[in-house]
């Protein structure tokens, strides 16, 4: 990462390979709730420029892992900030391999069998 202590939306865009429409749209207020679709995205100026800490960042990494695998979009909006709000240990591919520690693999694999099954809820539910 780069050692500024906050990113413009471009630099965090080419980082984690997140469109800036996504990442704009993500950090919006949804009008029918009036809320931001997912908090804590981005910190904002007064003049309303985005810019992005560290905690910022990783929040989009967790975010862009549930929502994609690989090209393909998994969930909604909605059930990934559930998600990231119910289960706010969801390690990125990074915070894992910094972590040697077995019971971590075992949570990410149980992670990882729960988004496969709904996955699988998902396609059956949309044929």
């Amino acid at each position: 990462m780069i050692n500024k202590k906050y990113l413009n939306i471009s630099e965090v865009s080419k980082m984690l390979q997140i469109a800036e429409h996504k990442i704009r749209y993500w950090d919006s207020i949804d009008p029918k709730t009036n809320k931001y679709r997912i908090d804590g995205i981005s910190t904002k100026s007064k003049g309303g420029t985005r810019y992005f800490n560290k905690e910022n960042i990783k929040k989009l990494e967790k975010l862009k892992n549930i929502l994609y695998d690989g090209n393909n979009q998994n969930y909604s909006i909605k059930l990934a900030d559930k998600i990231l709000t119910s289960n706010p240990k969801i390690e990125t591919a990074k915070d894992h391999s910094n972590s040697g520690a077995s019971k971590h693999s075992d949570n990410i694999k149980k992670i990882e069998q729960i988004l496969n099954k709904m996955r699988i809820l998902l396609k059956n539910h949309n044929t």
